[in-house]
This record gives structure tokens, sequence and C-alpha cells, in this order.
């Protein structure tokens, strides 16, 4: 991988594959707040593959902790380069995605 996949096309993708929605819950920090849990849990799965990111600013989590946003994190769970690379993977045909109906 030259060159990293940009943050236009990880939301274009994010849009392809049905989870622009997840992205937006986590963006807007609604997805904490959450009472089903299964969604929260989702939403941590999704940053920890990489399919998702943290928000460009920081929210508490569902126990009230701040989460850091994207721009204090490198290279780890919720950060753009660990979505810049789950991404790339994608488009690459590495890692394998169902489209939605």
């Amino acid at each position: 991988m030259n060159e990293k996949i940009s943050l236009l096309r990880i939301k274009e993708l994010q849009k392809q594959y049905g989870i622009e929605g997840l992205q937006m819950l986590i963006n807007s920090g609604l997805v904490w707040l959450s009472p089903d849990k299964s969604l929260v849990r989702t939403a941590n799965e999704s940053l920890e593959s990489g399919m998702c990111m943290l928000p460009e600013e920081s929210f508490p989590d569902e126990n009230g902790a701040p989460l850091p946003s994207r721009n204090e994190i490198y290279g780890t769970k919720g950060g753009l380069e660990h979505s810049q690379i789950f991404w790339q993977k994608v488009e690459e045909g590495v890692i394998k995605l169902d489209k939605p109906l």
C-alpha cells in the first residue's frame, strides 16, 4: 500500500456497504447513549476492525468515560489510520464484505 486511502473514499465505501448510519451514530456520540447494548457492542466491534472510526471530537462512552477523537490517537482502534488500513484491504479484495441488499 503506497498511498493511504482518503477520508472521502472511506465515507463512500461506508455508504456503499451500508454502515454509514453506524458511523453517523458514532460521530454524534449518540451510539454510546443507546439503551441497546447490542448497538454499542456493534459500534465497538466496528472501531476494533477499522470499519468505523472515532469522531473528530471526543464524546463519553456508554460508561461516561471520555473517548478520544480519531485525531488524538494514531495507528490503533478508532483512529483514521486504522480505518485507512481496513478500507484499503477491502478495496484490494483482501477483506471481503457483504454488500447490503
